[in-house]
């Protein structure tokens, strides 16, 4: 190897190295929802910092997981909004069946509200597409899912 292929390899490495600590420290991607993988841990951050709790249950398996993590999950509003006012956790619910059964999951995708208490405040069967997910998002983090309908939120 050159001295200039040498250098590439190096500045390569460097580069590589400094995106996987940025991960490291943030837990998530950079720019991306930081997600909870531990329901209990997630649970108690949401009661710490008085948010309400959204928890995503998926599979490996699920197509529709897949698209939503690519597709909804990716989107920078739903990023953002979910970041700044809610606790994400994401369950795989082969893995941790308690929890999905404590949920009532029966399909998936199926994500959760759940309040800073641990209440459950409403699910969210199926593929949502971003746009539909952040007027939900707002609904449920304004607090207006107690005093109207979905429907005369999006009127208002």
């Amino acid at each position: 190897m050159n001295s200039r292929s040498v250098c590439l390899v190096m500045l390569a490495f460097f580069f590589l190295s400094a995106c996987m600590l940025d991960e490291c420290i943030s837990g998530s991607p950079k720019g991306g929802i930081d997600w909870h993988t531990s329901y209990e841990e997630g649970m108690a951050r949401g009661k710490a910092q008085k948010k309400n709790v959204f928890i995503n249950f998926y599979t490996d398996w699920c197509g529709f997981c897949t698209k939503m993590y690519k597709e909804t999950f990716t989107d920078p509003e739903v990023i953002g909004y979910m970041n700044d006012h809610f606790i994400s956790i994401k369950v795989n619910s082969d893995n941790q069946q308690k929890v999905a059964t404590r949920y009532y999951v029966r399909g998936l995708p199926t994500s959760w509200f759940v309040s800073d208490e641990g209440e459950k405040i409403s699910s969210l069967p199926g593929y949502v597409p971003a746009d539909m997910l952040i007027k939900i998002l707002k609904y449920i983090h304004t607090g207006n899912y107690k005093k109207m309908t979905f429907k005369k939120f999006m009127n208002m």
